[in-house]
């Protein structure tokens, strides 16, 4: 979410004249789709008056001028022409938000895109709570936040639709240039994701070694196919051959009730999730929570105590510590990224060197470009009180970017002890 950053009394500097000059690009887009609807509909309907009807052939002819006229491609063209038709026709309510500049062209496309391919009853519940997502976050957190938004909401048919789509998987290899290609794999995203982490790790500890010079990206490459080529990593050091995948897989204890995903749904109840990717089916979840190992498992209940602090006592936060605020964020807490929090330094908001506390309400990870950034740039960071950690960014120019962490971890309250915690 972003704040109003200038004060009435201030005037405006360099960075909002940027913004309002692209506030103003956001209007006028709004009225070029009105403008390009309206050119479709008007060669419609002159057409029909014409007593033509080959509606695809009139339509590829206004493709063809919208294309020509823009300079661009009648593949672009029709995309423009649908995005047009779409905003104007079935979502005047996200064009409006354009008008208004509260959202950006990009905000539009990606909502209307994820909204069109979604089944009918679904569409009501994802575009009114995904319009207000568009209007508090940038792009890339709204692509994310919509995404799990979907998938919430698409949830109580996830087995079935899992069930029909594990089916396709399969691998495709493609030839590339000078000797290369592609290696492409179909196949449940849990296991994919377990596969990269683990092939990442592997990567990490190579480069360690003395005298390596390959990057990240090539010796992951080289770790997964020695993996699947030799079916070992002899050749890799002693210490990367027993790395195996940790990913975080967060089931409410209640969900493990129902017997499917559609009672689940029914009840109000969360679907279990996986760092990363999203809601996960019922069977998969149970077989996770059952005691997979290479797994971290977080078991929600509304009866659960947890270890939250070590004070002062210790610098870096106990494993389980750390954990939770990585699991309690599930991305990088800098403004709009999307690194997964796995991948990501725990944080002390105020440094420890300054008296930070090791505690659950002064940590939160960053990625190693924005851990960089906090701590050798004039960018503040404060997680805000009673937030749930909600970190607040202040740019040198005093503008202020609030981000808030993916999940919220329960304060329990005894109605005996008034306000304290238990």
């Amino acid at each position: 979410m972003f704040t109003d950053p200038a004060l009435p009394d201030q005037l405006p500097d360099e960075l909002d004249l940027v913004v309002e000059a692209a506030d103003m690009m956001t209007v006028i887009a709004a009225q070029r789709l009105v403008r390009i609807d309206a050119m479709r509909r008007e060669a419609l309907r002159d057409a029909t008056c014409n007593g033509r009807v080959l509606t695809e052939v009139v339509e590829r002819g206004v493709r063809l001028e919208l294309g020509a006229a823009l300079r661009i491609t009648e593949h672009a063209a029709g995309d423009l022409l649908g995005f047009a038709e779409s905003l104007v026709h079935s979502y005047p309510a996200v064009l409006t938000s354009m008008e208004r500049a509260r959202i950006t062209e990009r905000h539009a496309e990606i909502l209307v895109a994820a909204v069109n391919v979604l089944e009918p009853e679904f569409r009501e519940q994802v575009l009114e709570p995904g319009l207000a997502l568009a209007e508090a976050e940038p792009v890339g957190t709204f692509r994310r936040t919509l995404r799990t938004l979907i998938d919430t909401v698409r949830s109580a048919t996830l087995t079935e639709r899992y069930e029909r789509a594990v089916t396709k998987r399969r691998i495709v290899a493609e030839p590339d240039d000078d000797g290369m290609g592609w290696l492409h794999l179909y196949a449940p995203m849990v296991a994919i994701n377990a596969a990269q982490a683990r092939a990442t790790a592997m990567a990490k500890v190579v480069k360690a070694v003395d005298g390596d010079t390959r990057t990240v990206d090539q010796a992951r490459a080289d770790a997964v196919l020695d993996l699947l080529v030799d079916g070992s990593v002899e050749a890799h050091p002693v210490e990367a051959r027993g790395v195996r995948a940790t990913v975080f897989v967060t089931v409410p204890v209640l969900a493990l009730l129902h017997e499917s995903d559609a009672s689940r749904a029914a009840a109000g109840v969360d679907p279990p999730v996986v760092e990363g990717i999203g809601p996960i089916p019922l069977p998969v979840a149970r077989e996770l929570a059952g005691g997979a190992p290479g797994w971290t498992r977080v078991l929600t209940h509304p009866e659960t105590a947890m270890v939250l602090s070590v004070g002062r006592d210790q610098y870096r936060p106990p494993p389980a510590l750390a954990k939770l605020v990585k699991w309690r964020a599930d991305r990088c807490m800098g403004p709009g990224c999307g690194m997964p929090a796995s991948r990501c330094d725990v944080d002390h908001n105020v440094d420890w060197a300054l008296g930070g506390s090791t505690e659950l309400t002064n940590l939160g990870p960053l990625c190693e470009g924005h851990h960089t950034v906090r701590h050798h740039t004039d960018w503040k960071i404060e997680q805000v009180a009673g937030s749930g950690g909600a970190i607040l960014w202040t740019s040198p120019a005093g503008r202020q970017y609030l981000v808030k962490p993916e999940r919220t971890v329960p304060v329990f309250r005894s109605s005996d002890h008034g306000d304290a915690p238990f």
